[in-house]
């Protein structure tokens, strides 16, 4: 930072150097907007975004901040004056540097930048969501958006901010810092591109223990523990799709069927057991993470028998003797395998 003087005179060498008069200084900052959004969920892990009557894409709630108000302060006004909402919203999730040669902007608004957070607005249930009032102008209509459809609703920059924040929040690691919706440093989460892609819904019914005799099995997959109670996660390098392993993904012990999912077309097995290895990857088209098993049931869209599948899983770790893991970014693991 350079240094200020007030005085009427300085020397030939401080004029040649960093001196600056304060009102030098404040002129030769950068002068950006600052606003702030907020970023909800439904039990599906579908994103909420609003229409507006003054342009034609998608826009998470929030808007600008006002001079002298905070950004989480706006963020709670913001919500409560669009939607009728009132809350707090103290976490963030992402910081965005938004550039001034953004398109979009008329030249007459000589846009100067703008800094915007992301704020994390929770998962909605369907009562609070029934309780959404809009005002009588500017929001015309709220829906809930799969997040791999944002980019056909959404302004790509906002698209791409929505995505990094809802990747943050799924790797719970602190807020992102974001330049034009694009990470400065990414996760695993981020170089995959998950949630790019359409996930397959999964909304049929959960039973457990093994599928009955008789009953058609439509596909096999696994919750496999590592040691630190993080279970095997597949990410499709192409599409960025993420599912659970087959049972036959590693090296295992104690392997025992958890229950099937019951759909119209045959059952869907889930088994679990103890992950004692992994052999070098057979795709290299498929990436290998270690994610809790809460995350793994944010990246999939299981709707409401999410819950009870997720408490099987964590009564599955605990008879295998395992711990419950730890919330960290998945991981992803060495394409020459591993062994515990």
């Amino acid at each position: 930072m350079p240094q200020l003087t007030d005085q009427g005179a300085i020397d030939e060498h401080e004029q040649a150097g960093t001196w600056m008069t304060p009102a030098e200084y404040g002129a030769s900052r950068a002068a950006v907007w600052t606003a702030a959004v907020v970023l909800v969920t439904d039990v599906r892990g579908r994103i909420l975004v609003q229409s507006v009557d003054y342009r034609a894409d998608r826009l998470l709630p929030g808007g600008a901040v006002d001079a002298g108000e905070a950004p989480s302060a706006a963020a709670a006004r913001e919500l409560r004056e669009e939607l009728g909402v009132d809350g707090r919203y103290p976490r963030g999730l992402a910081v965005d540097w938004i550039p001034a040669d953004t398109p979009g902007f008329p030249p007459e608004m000589r846009f100067p930048g703008e800094i915007l957070h992301v704020y994390d607005g929770g998962t909605w249930t369907p009562d609070r969501i029934a309780a959404v009032r809009l005002p009588a102008q500017e929001i015309t209509g709220i829906h809930f958006a799969e997040p791999a459809d944002l980019p056909a609703l959404m302004d790509p920059g906002d698209a791409r901010r929505a995505l990094s924040a809802l990747r943050a929040r799924i790797n719970d690691s602190g807020t992102a810092l974001l330049e034009d919706g694009r990470p400065t440093a990414p996760t695993a989460l981020d170089r995959l591109g998950v949630l790019r892609t359409r996930r397959t819904p999964q909304h049929d019914p959960w039973r457990p223990g093994p599928v009955p005799e008789g009953r058609a099995v439509r596909d096999r997959s696994a919750w496999l523990f590592a040691p630190d109670g993080r279970v095997l996660l597949l990410v499709s390098r192409a599409t960025g799709a993420a599912h659970l392993p087959p049972p036959t993904a590693g090296t295992t012990a104690g392997a025992a069927p958890l229950g099937y999912r019951d759909g119209e077309q045959g059952a869907h097995a889930r088994a679990a057991a103890r992950l004692a290895g992994l052999p070098p990857a057979a795709d290299p088209e498929c990436a290998r993470l270690l994610a809790t098993p809460e995350q793994v049931r944010e990246l999939s869209d299981w709707g409401q028998a999410g819950d009870d599948e997720l408490a099987a899983v964590h009564t599955a770790r605990a008879r295998l003797g395992l711990p419950a893991p730890t919330r960290t970014p998945p991981t992803e693991l060495p394409e020459e395998g591993a062994r515990w």
